[in-house]
């Protein structure tokens, strides 16, 4: 094989990427230079370009367009979603005693199915539950759900639609993040979170030390409070792990009227610029989530926010995982139960299998979104975004087998 024809077909490859048409139709570039390298190189087997997502492009609203405070600009673009039949793949269930002390055995997987907890519906909707059925002797442990995503983030866009949370006298769901390694050295972030019929969701973070909440940050909630002074220690070893917290101001944002209106989604943002929830019902949820193509810069304040100011949103919370689960009374509402207006003793609310008709999670998807700084063409129209790592690697791998058959 002659030198130049090699060294042409790298000119080849590089003028193409240089176009200032490049991006705007990839797929055809892709097959241009597949066909321009064998005219001149009919011996090479070009079998190696399999077709990838980061080699194909994708176009996207201007208004999807967000910008980092130093002026960088960048897209949330999909990573995973979690839905249908494949949901429970994807996850791992938890037996373990439950950490916080709750009145409940959490199943493996084969018992979870088999009872009932666990399983997803015709429709494609993931259905997780405490156990309705069976009636207990006061003190026996109710049967329930925890599961964890087996694939870990460091940042990322996370986006739950869901139909009803789990709520009732006794019952304390939650869906939240955690951090691998020791706790809470790698953090703890609770999306979702409350106990019996509250109405309004508490968002916390639980992390090591030197992680403070920000009073005076840009978000709508109200920090929670122990004996009139601010939770603002987000550190899980102090202040009996009560963590710096935010309870939000709508009512639908937890139990019966969040389910009455038909659920919604609950969003967290977490990357070096800190970590954002946004809640909205049923009927409010923005168009660009319901497009699939997120900008929270479009979504307003955030119901609670941590801003890296007080807290680095990256050293303290390492390698998350995705969990759900449905605990019972436990430190929070078997602690609070006295003053919840709910009847009787905890332990004697657990009895009665009809008392947690309600404690269920139905769940539509959880969609997972990467930051992705922008390296693309921009138009009037719209925004096609490539990579330019994966066509310097395709580079890379030219000059090597130009090395080799050179040796």
């Amino acid at each position: 094989m002659y030198y130049d024809q090699l060294f042409f077909a790298a000119f080849l490859i590089h003028t193409t990427l240089a176009s200032p048409n490049f991006g705007r139709s990839l797929r055809p570039s892709t097959n241009s230079i597949r066909s321009r390298i064998r005219s001149i190189l009919p011996s090479l087997n070009l079998s190696w370009f399999p077709p990838s997502p980061t080699l194909q492009s994708r176009s996207y609203s201007p208004s999807a367009l967000d910008v980092n405070p130093n002026g960088t600009t960048f897209l949330w673009l999909p990573e995973d979603e979690y839905s249908g039949s494949t949901f429970f793949d994807n996850f791992s269930f938890y037996t373990g005693a439950d950490p916080t002390h709750g009145t409940v055995n959490f199943l493996n997987a084969t018992a979870a199915f088999s009872e009932g907890l666990a399983y997803v519906q015709d429709n494609g909707v993931v259905i997780m539950k405490g156990d309705n059925t069976t009636t207990l002797d006061e003190g026996v442990n109710r049967n329930s759900v925890r599961i964890s995503s087996n694939k870990q983030y460091n940042t990322g866009l996370f986006i739950l639609d869901t139909n009803q949370a789990p709520w009732g006298c006794g019952v304390w769901p939650a869906f939240w993040t955690v951090g691998g390694g020791t706790w809470p050295l790698t953090g703890e972030i609770d999306i979702i979170e409350g106990v019996h019929d509250n109405e309004h969701n508490q968002v916390t973070w639980h992390t090591g030390p030197n992680c403070t909440l920000t009073p005076e940050g840009n978000f709508t909630g109200t920090i929670v409070q122990t004996n009139g002074v601010n939770n603002t220690n987000c550190d899980g070893d102090a202040n009996d792990n009560a963590g710096c917290g935010v309870t939000e101001w709508s009512r639908a944002s937890y139990g019966p009227f969040f389910d009455q209106q038909g659920g919604g989604v609950f969003a967290m943002k977490w990357d070096e610029n800190g970590i954002a929830v946004w809640s909205f019902y049923r009927a409010a949820i923005p168009q660009d989530i319901q497009a699939g193509s997120p900008n929270p810069s479009g979504w307003g304040n955030p119901v609670a926010a941590l801003e890296p100011g007080g807290c680095d949103p990256i050293s303290n919370f390492v390698n998350h995982s995705i969990i759900f689960d449905i605990t019972f009374c436990g430190d929070w509402a078997g602690n609070s139960y006295a003053t919840s207006g709910c009847p009787g003793t905890c332990s004697e609310q657990l009895m009665e299998p009809s008392n947690f008709d309600n404690a269920t999670w139905s769940i539509n998807s959880i969609k997972v979104y990467r930051k992705q700084l922008l390296s693309g063409q921009i138009t009037g129209e719209a925004v096609t975004i490539r990579s330019n790592l994966r066509w310097d690697a395709v580079l890379a791998f030219a000059a090597l087998f130009m090395i080799s058959e050179m040796i």
